[in-house]
C-alpha cells in the first residue's frame, strides 16, 4: 500500500455542489500516488457535473458518490478507504503544512483515539480574530472541535464506533462526544484555514450566534431533524 514508515492517511472530503472551493483545497494537498503515504477520498452528494473537470485534472484522487449528507458521506468515504487513519475535511478548508506528520507524531500515542486542528479563518478583521479565540475557548475547555477543524481519527476506533450518525447536523458534534468517552483527543497547534464565506454572508454576529444557539439545544436534548428545520427555516445554510 505505502513504501513509506508512516501511518496510512485517507483524506475523505464531503462535497455538495462545492466544486470552486474542492479546487483550491486540492491545490494544497499532496500529489497522491502509491510513494506517498495518504490518499484523498472525494465524495459528492448531489451528482455535480462541475466536478467533472477536476476529476479529469486530478485522476488520482479517488472520487465517489453517495447519498446527500455529510455523516453518510463521509461514511461511504471511511468504507472505501484503505487509511490506517481518517481525515475528515471540508471543502472549504486548507490543511497545515506539516498536517501528515503531525498525525503520523501521535500515532504511536495508545491513548490518542483522534483530534483536530486549530481553527483559524481566513480573513483578517476582528471579527475573526474574535472567533477564533471563542472556538479556542471551546476546543481548551470543552474539549469539542467541530467538523471543520479537520477531525482525524484512528480506523479502528472509527469503525468500532460505528462511524458517523446519519444525522441532518451535530453529527461532528456526536462522533467527538463518543471519541472522548474511547480516549484522548489531540488538540494540535497546527492551523486549518477555513473560509470566512458562510459569515460573510450570513454576518458574523448573527452565524455564530446561531451556531452557539443551536449547540445549547443539541446539548439540551433536541433532536437533529427539530434543529435543522429551525437552522434551514432562519435561512443560515450548511
Amino acid at each position: 500500500m505505502t513504501h513509506t514508515s508512516e501511518p496510512f492517511i485517507s483524506i475523505i472530503i464531503p462535497v455538495l455542489r462545492d466544486a470552486e472551493q474542492l479546487a483550491r483545497l486540492i491545490n494544497t494537498l499532496p500529489v497522491v500516488s502509491v510513494e506517498r503515504s495518504s490518499e484523498i477520498i472525494v465524495v459528492d452528494g448531489g451528482s455535480d457535473p462541475a466536478l467533472e473537470e477536476l476529476r479529469v485534472r486530478f485522476p488520482n484522487i479517488r472520487w465517489m458518490q453517495s447519498r446527500i449528507g455529510r455523516g453518510p458521506q463521509m461514511n461511504h468515504g471511511a468504507a472505501v478507504s484503505n487509511g490506517q487513519w481518517l481525515c475528515f475535511i471540508h471543502a472549504d478548508t486548507g490543511l497545515p503544512v506539516g498536517w501528515d506528520h503531525e498525525i503520523a507524531r501521535i500515532d504511536g500515542m495508545s491513548d490518542v483515539v483522534g483530534g483536530s486542528f486549530r481553527f483559524v479563518l481566513d480573513a483578517e478583521n476582528w471579527q475573526a480574530r474574535l472567533l477564533e479565540r471563542g472556538v479556542g475557548w471551546r476546543v481548551r475547555w470543552l474539549d469539542l472541535p467541530f467538523g471543520d477543524q479537520g477531525l482525524f481519527v484512528r480506523r479502528d476506533v472509527f469503525e468500532a464506533m460505528g462511524g458517523y450518525k446519519s444525522w441532518p447536523l451535530m453529527e461532528d458534534v456526536d462522533i467527538v462526544r463518543r471519541l472522548r468517552q474511547r480516549g484522548r483527543l489531540w488538540h494540535s497547534a497546527l492551523p486549518i484555514r477555513v473560509s470566512p464565506r458562510r459569515w460573510r454572508r450570513d454576518g458574523w454576529f448573527l452565524r455564530s450566534a446561531g451556531n452557539l444557539c443551536l449547540l445549547m439545544l443539541y446539548m439540551a436534548g433536541m433532536s437533529p431533524e427539530r434543529l435543522a428545520r429551525i437552522y434551514y427555516r432562519r435561512n443560515i445554510r450548511a
